[in-house]
């Protein structure tokens, strides 16, 4: 009986046992399950806080590159207004360079001309300098002629009226001539007689002869009376004067002189021309009836051209400022 119980007791511990480790292999296996699934949780929860995290990161990432291409389209849009401005300079500065070159071509121009006027400009400054030593050399003859005028004159104490500028010899002709007439009185020969042969030697001498061109007798009368009976008086008396000079002409003038004289001597009537008026402007009959012994240099035409020529030189140069200024406001413009 005891043996029984024994064995029964040993196997209700067997089985005993038996329980037992299937209780402590069901309770590591629970143990093993719990930590199984407290790390997968553990890895669950770290995932999702990981996926948290990588989303606000990639929102954050999203938000910077929206920002960056804000950025870039506004840096784009700057870009392409600077690249029109760049465009519209361009455009200013080719318009600019266009006009530079017209400029420039202008320039060129005014250039040729200035070089040409300063070359036209340098010959007449050239001929108008040979033109000043001629006209200063022929005033000089003429200065000359008119002293040695006076000079003999004086010389001979015969007082005269002499022009000091022309040399012109104004001869009375209230004495020289009766009233309305042509024929010289004794008096007008006797003045004659003293102051032609004077004034021809002067002229003949050989110092002056190469320069001589007339010897000139011009006769005037009042202004009364008829314009064609004056003319022809003045003419008569003029001639008058002549003829009594070639009378005398030998008393005072060898051959040579003679025939110089015959070639240089004008006669001229002027009627009523060129009256003499007294200081309050009035005709002063008395002095306009005269007879006036004059001379003319050969160079005589040529001052007048050459005055002229100098006058028509100032009125270009005058003209070619004013084209000159004129065309300065227009480039300027």
């Amino acid at each position: 009986m005891r043996k029984r119980k024994k064995s029964e007791n040993n196997g209700f511990n067997i089985w005993r046992s038996y329980s037992d480790m299937m209780a402590g292999v069901m309770l590591l296996f629970v143990l093993i399950m719990c930590v199984t699934l407290f790390q997968a949780q553990k890895s669950y929860d770290e995932s999702i806080k990981e996926r948290d995290e990588k989303i606000a990161m990639q929102e954050e990432y999203t938000l910077e590159i929206l920002a960056q291409q804000s950025a870039l389209e506004e840096k784009e849009g700057q870009l392409k207004d600077q690249d029109e401005q760049l465009k519209t300079q361009d455009e200013k500065l080719e318009e600019q360079k266009q006009l530079l070159a017209e400029l420039a071509a202008k320039l060129k121009e005014q250039e040729a001309t200035l070089t040409q006027q300063q070359s036209d400009l340098d010959e007449k400054t050239a001929l108008l300098a040979d033109q000043q030593a001629q006209i200063d050399q022929i005033i000089g003859v003429k200065a000359e002629v008119v002293e040695s005028l006076k000079k003999e004159f004086s010389k001979n104490n015969v007082n005269v009226d002499i022009d000091s500028q022309t040399g012109a010899l104004t001869l009375d002709a209230n004495v020289m001539f009766a009233y309305d007439e042509a024929e010289l009185t004794e008096e007008g020969k006797a003045a004659l007689e003293a102051v032609l042969p004077i004034y021809c030697k002067v002229l003949l001498e050989d110092q002056h002869l190469p320069y001589l061109a007339e010897i000139i007798i011009d006769g005037y009368t009042d202004t009364d009376g008829d314009y064609s009976y004056n003319l022809e008086l003045s003419q008569r008396r003029s001639l008058a004067v002549a003829q009594y000079l070639l009378d005398i002409q030998d008393q005072f003038l060898d051959a040579d002189q003679i025939s110089s004289l015959e070639n240089y001597l004008t006669v001229n009537g002027h009627s009523m021309a060129n009256p003499i008026l007294d200081a309050e402007g009035n005709v002063d009959k008395d002095a306009s009836r005269r007879v006036e012994v004059k001379f003319r240099l050969k160079d005589d035409e040529m001052i007048d051209e050459l005055n002229k020529i100098m006058t028509d030189a100032e009125i270009t140069e005058n003209t070619d400022s004013a084209d000159n200024a004129g065309n300065q406001e227009k480039s300027q413009d």
